[in-house]
């Protein structure tokens, strides 16, 4: 019987452990709404390119663009800007003008009329975002402003339906 003694002593426990109330847990809480804009990131890199060059949207939708500059070259050989224009914009003559305009950090001023939104000038490791809302269908492009990039490819649109 004191062999048996440990075995009973084991299945007593078994037996209370089973019978004990079930731990408490808390209901899942639902994630929140997103409140604000929708977010698109968009990288640009030393390779003079942004990872994203297609945005498609519906008319009225409001969406904060964010810029990152994951390049390490600095700012004064390689700064990332993102600029929305309005449709029908001369991009080519748009980046001309931008090369010149050292003063602004690449922002003619020459062309305000035909910029929507546009982020700072970033260099290195730097982030910058911009909220826009198209109220109009079209096709916004838009561009790194900084010399020559534009003309390398860093550009893209946005498609509006």
């Amino acid at each position: 019987m004191k062999t048996c003694m440990p075995l009973l002593a084991a299945f007593a426990a078994l037996a209370l452990a089973g019978c004990s109330k079930p731990e408490q847990t808390a209901a899942p809480v639902a994630a929140a709404p997103q409140s604000g804009p929708r977010v698109i990131e968009i990288n640009g890199n030393d390779a003079m390119k942004f990872n994203v060059i297609a945005i498609s949207l519906a008319v009225g939708e409001e969406v904060r663009i964010v810029l990152n500059n994951v390049g390490s070259m600095p700012k004064q050989a390689m700064g990332h800007n993102l600029v929305v224009l309005k449709p029908g914009t001369d991009t080519v003559a748009f980046a001309t003008a931008a090369a010149a305009a050292v003063a602004t950090d690449y922002i003619p001023p020459a062309f305000a009329d035909a910029i929507i939104a546009h982020t700072k000038l970033l260099g290195p490791k730097q982030s910058d975002g911009i909220v826009v809302k198209f109220d109009a269908p079209g096709e916004y492009p838009y561009v790194c402003s900084f010399p020559a990039h534009y003309q390398m490819g860093m550009k893209g649109i946005i498609t509006v339906k």
